[in-house]
């Protein structure tokens, strides 16, 4: 199961570089992400070869943390749903406040505003 982990991290690195133009590889020059919490519940199982189509939603926004939901599918079969907790830290790794470019992107996404959601 650690390989779906891997992928729900790959869905939230394309999110912070396509959605916020934050790059991994940029943020991680100075702060970072970490998972805080992550669950998830397996509806029916995959096989090597299988594409996944997750799909990625911002569910909380707090002070310096960001909550997800996932929902993967094959060929528009579920395969699991997970939630995850990611927070904003500084390069001590201490947790730091989102700015506000970030903030305010990850407030429209929660709210469904960005993207037609």
């Amino acid at each position: 199961y650690p390989r779906f982990f891997e992928m729900m991290n790959d869905t939230v690195e394309a999110f912070f570089a396509k959605v916020l133009s934050f790059p991994f590889a940029e943020m991680h020059l100075n702060s970072g992400i970490p998972t805080a919490q992550i669950a998830a519940e397996f509806q029916a199982p995959s096989r090597l070869g299988d594409i996944l189509d997750i799909t990625l939603s911002c569910t909380r926004l707090g002070r310096s943390s960001l909550d997800f939901a996932y929902d993967a599918r094959c060929g528009g079969a579920a395969r699991f749903t997970a939630t995850s907790t990611v927070v904003f830290i500084d390069e001590e790794g201490r947790s730091q406040p989102w700015t506000e470019r970030i903030r305010s992107i990850l407030t429209k996404e929660i709210e469904g505003v960005a993207h037609g959601t």
